[in-house]
């Protein structure tokens, strides 16, 4: 379970990835979430990486959910 302040973060890079992203991607910010929260559930603090980390996610999500 994270801790408050690392569960703002993650919520904070999830918007900021995801913002370009249409309000019926859900899939995607699905997808992307995912990948940050494991990130952050693997100890990873920091803003840049964990938007590295949902930009990578971002990009390798399935095309039709897009």
């Amino acid at each position: 379970m994270l801790d408050a302040r690392t569960a703002a973060l993650v919520r904070s890079v999830l918007d900021e990835v995801c913002k370009s992203l249409p309000p019926c991607a859900t899939g995607v910010r699905a997808h992307v979430a995912s990948k940050i929260l494991e990130a952050a559930s693997n100890g990873e603090s920091s803003k840049e990486r964990l938007e590295e980390v949902g930009r990578e996610a971002l990009s390798k999500a399935p095309t039709m959910w897009r």
